[in-house]
């Protein structure tokens, strides 16, 4: 019997040789084999699942405490439930502080203050006028009392529907006006079946108020995150990376570019200026609810923010465009690029150390007595770039129609001996007035930084301050 059992089936090949043929697994054997490899793959996801999470934990650990500040404040708003004088004093009701603690709880300071306060008036407001509409309908008789409340359902809840169409509606109350609709149709219908109305109200209102206060402490006395503080350090930070993209653009169309890796990035940093719109307006709204913290009072002008944004995704336009002259480099003209080379750098350097500078004194809150001083020098760069395209135009010729070269497309001469196709001065020259248009468009984000320094009453530079910054600069000149 073993000797039939290890037998093995053998074919012959096309060219005479013979090979084992493996007989069939059982349907038990292919079983096993399936399972174990769902099991396999279900270990290499959850596996790749907790190295994901380890990275943002670990790259982020702000998200972690974020998440612990949200166990201790639902562990807390618990106690309602599991302590009897607490769970008697609510009413039974707890329940609507723990479902406010989950609502409202967000990862900012001001986002949380937003929802607390747009939950909390909305339902206060929707239940005042609950009651009241209830007292009305309930001194009418029971004939009138349904057609009175769900009349004044349809009229205010329609009402207050159309309130969320209106933009500044909708920024800042979009919230506590989807509650206040909740509210007081809930409390309406409740109404017309409980016999203690105003006890409901008042036990589900005080409800709430626990919880969205118990939200608030959390969020501003366990490491507060302001969204303030975010959006300052987010347009501080495009301010850089405008400046690396710009000075990248320009090392690499005139092959002064040594890390190509690193130099990428650098490059496409300005694609976070034009993508942060949506985050920063949000930043924006919430960061109008927060109270004074660190270096920003309770009115901080964040809206011109907004408007340092804009003009920096301006800028940012105009960098993509240099990226596509990047993309015909090799189709540009050498003679032009070596003329252009050092006019462009030294447009491209002097603007972005008024983006660098501009950083720095948002970072600090403080005036740069370097402004003015940087923006002649990059006036004095664009006057030399510009000077020189208009000699270099005049340097050109274009060849007349009747004169016959060998090749067909057309071409510009030089008074010297040298013939320039077109095609070779046309990113050349492009890419030169988009760094004039960047230089330019950079005033824009100037004047808006020089408003809110006037508005956020930003300081004038120490003395020691600016010894310490023009101390290399007179070493430099004695050596």
């Amino acid at each position: 019997m073993n000797a039939i059992n290890s037998a093995e089936w053998r074919i012959r090949m096309a060219d005479g040789s013979s090979e084992n043929l493996a007989p069939e697994s059982s349907l038990v054997t292919r079983m096993y084999l399936s399972f174990k490899r769902f099991l396999k793959n279900l270990i290499l996801i959850v596996r790749r699942f907790l190295e994901k999470s380890w990275n943002i934990g670990k790259n982020e650990p702000r998200k972690v405490i974020h998440c612990l500040k949200v166990g201790i404040a639902l562990s807390v708003v618990s106690l309602f439930y599991y302590m009897r004088p607490l769970y008697n004093g609510v009413g039974g009701t707890a329940m609507w502080a723990v479902m406010t603690v989950v609502v409202v709880f967000e990862y900012t300071v001001g986002a949380t203050l937003y929802k607390c306060l747009n939950r909390a008036t909305g339902t206060f407001c929707a239940g005042f006028l609950a009651i009241g509409i209830h007292w009305i309908a309930n001194q009418s008789g029971k004939r009138f009392e349904p057609i009175i409340m769900g009349v004044s359902i349809f009229i205010l809840a329609s009402a207050a529907t159309f309130t969320r169409f209106i933009p500044a509606v909708k920024a800042r109350f979009d919230y506590g006006t989807m509650i206040f609709i909740l509210t007081f149709t809930l409390v309406s219908i409740s109404g017309y079946r409980v016999a203690n109305l105003l006890n409901m109200a008042h036990e589900r209102v005080s409800t709430i108020i626990i919880g969205a206060s118990l939200c608030v402490i959390t969020s501003i006395l366990i490491f507060p995150i302001w969204a303030g503080e975010e959006l300052h350090k987010l347009v501080i930070s495009n301010l850089e990376k405008l400046a690396e993209s710009l000075d990248c653009c320009v090392a690499e169309f005139f092959g002064d570019s040594e890390d190509t890796t690193t130099n990428t990035k650098k490059l496409l940093a300005f694609k976070c200026v034009l993508n942060s719109k949506a985050s920063e307006e949000t930043m924006a709204n919430f960061a109008r609810w927060e109270p004074a913290h660190g270096l920003f009072n309770f009115q901080h002008p964040w809206g011109k923010y907004l408007k340092i944004s804009a003009s920096m995704r301006s800028c940012a336009c105009c960098i993509e465009a240099l990226t596509s002259c990047i993309n015909q480099k090799d189709q540009a003209s050498e003679l032009l690029k070596n003329q252009l080379t050092n006019p462009c750098q030294q447009v491209s350097s002097s603007t972005s150390e008024i983006l660098k500078e501009l950083a720095l004194n948002m970072k600090t809150m403080r005036k740069s007595s370097r402004m003015n001083m940087l923006i002649q020098e990059k006036n004095n760069a664009i006057q030399e770039l510009e000077t020189l395209m208009e000699q270099l135009s005049g340097l050109l010729i274009i060849q007349p129609k009747n004169v016959k070269d060998d090749q067909e497309k057309p071409v510009i001469r030089t008074s010297s001996t040298n013939v320039i196709p077109l095609v070779e001065i046309i990113p050349t020259a492009t890419f030169a007035s988009l760094v004039i248009e960047i230089a330019t468009r950079i005033e824009g984000v100037v004047d808006v930084v020089e408003e809110l320094s006037k508005l956020a009453k930003f300081k004038l530079e120490d003395a020691d301050m600016m010894i310490k910054q023009n101390k290399p600069v007179i070493k430099n000149i004695i050596n």
